[in-house]
């Protein structure tokens, strides 16, 4: 498998992950009984799928743009690929966080591990493009 591949095939679980974020999204919409916006503090499940699908939504994309422009650029095909895999393991620990009381130790694992891969991957790009 080359970078390209190992990238794509963390993009895609990535994707799936969206999707089921998203389901749970429609899914507390729906025993909400609530069709725009969190429904106020009575519907906390909501809330939380709420923010949990859109803080993904939030880094998810930039980090993976960067580490494909990584790619490209010509960044060691072996780190970009696990720095896509530990955006995966960094997303699926902040949606177990999320479900918990905060704050908790999954949940600050999964935004510092999605901060240090966008951060490294920031860095590697300008390092990169100069």
């Amino acid at each position: 498998m080359n970078g390209f591949h190992g990238l794509l095939a963390s993009a895609g679980v990535l994707g799936g992950l969206f999707a089921l974020l998203t389901a749970n999204v429609f899914s507390q919409r729906f025993k909400a009984g609530v069709k725009l916006g969190t429904g106020g503090p009575e519907h906390q499940a909501l809330l939380v799928a709420v923010r949990t699908h859109a803080n993904f939504a939030e880094y998810v994309p930039l980090c993976l743009l960067l580490l494909a422009g990584d790619l490209y650029g010509g960044a060691p095909a072996g780190l970009v690929v696990k720095a896509g895999w530990v955006l995966v393991a960094a997303r699926v620990a902040h949606v177990f966080g999320m479900q918990l009381p905060a704050p908790n130790k999954s949940r600050a694992a999964g935004a510092l591990l999605t901060l240090a891969v966008l951060v490294g991957a920031s860095l590697e790009a300008v390092y990169l493009a100069i």
